[in-house]
C-alpha cells in the first residue's frame, strides 16, 4: 500500500471490521470521486474486505482474515474482536 493510503485502507477495513455492513451504507460512507483515492480499490484487490449476499439478499461488505490481520498487526483491531483472536 502507499503511505497516502494506507491511513484510509486502514479506515475502511477498521469501519467493516467493527460490523459487517450492507453495501449500500459502504459505498454511500468511503464514495470519492477523486481518481488518485482508490481506498476501496485497494482493499478490494488486497483481499482485505469482501462482499457476500446475506440470505435476504442483501449485499453485505465485511473485513476479510487479511483485513483482520492487518488490523491486529497495526494496532487497530476493535476491541470486541481482539479478544477472539
Amino acid at each position: 500500500m502507499s503511505a497516502t493510503l494506507d491511513p484510509l485502507v486502514m479506515d475502511l477495513v477498521a469501519f467493516v471490521a467493527a460490523a459487517p455492513r450492507p453495501y449500500e451504507e459502504v459505498i454511500d460512507a468511503w464514495r470519492t470521486s477523486c481518481p488518485r483515492l482508490t481506498v476501496w480499490e485497494d482493499a478490494i484487490d488486497r483481499g482485505l474486505i469482501a462482499r457476500f449476499r446475506a440470505e435476504d439478499k442483501t449485499l453485505i461488505v465485511q473485513a476479510t482474515g487479511a483485513g483482520l490481520r492487518l488490523l491486529q498487526e497495526s494496532g487497530r483491531l476493535p476491541a470486541r474482536l481482539s479478544a477472539n483472536t
